[in-house]
């Protein structure tokens, strides 16, 4: 009847884990049963499994901070990123703090 209806399904073999990318955390699903159902040309998949969360560590800063910092106050890398953490990541603290040392 579903192939009347213009909807196939089939099971995805030996998938070892799927993960879904949030901003905040990733959910990952271990021993994952994956079936794809394509119904007129839309991809559907059913995913069942055992799920865990596992919440994301944020990065304090970024590449580019540690870059304008450095070009900013003319320090090394090092100092740049030890700036960085000591300001939480904050920029213009960190410019700030390695400017006004003596």
């Amino acid at each position: 009847m579903m192939e009347r209806m213009g909807i196939e399904m089939k099971e995805i073999k030996e998938v070892e884990k799927v993960v879904i990318f949030t901003r905040n955390m990733d959910l990952v699903i271990k021993n994952p049963v994956v079936s794809e159902i394509n119904a007129q040309g839309a991809r559907i998949f059913q995913v069942t499994g055992e799920v865990s969360e596992e919440k994301k560590q944020r990065e304090k800063f970024t590449e580019e901070d540690v870059l304008l910092v450095q070009q900013q106050t003319g320090v090394d890398r090092t100092r740049a990123i030890a700036a960085l953490e000591e300001s939480d990541g904050e920029v213009a603290k960190a410019i700030l703090k390695l400017t006004t040392q003596g």
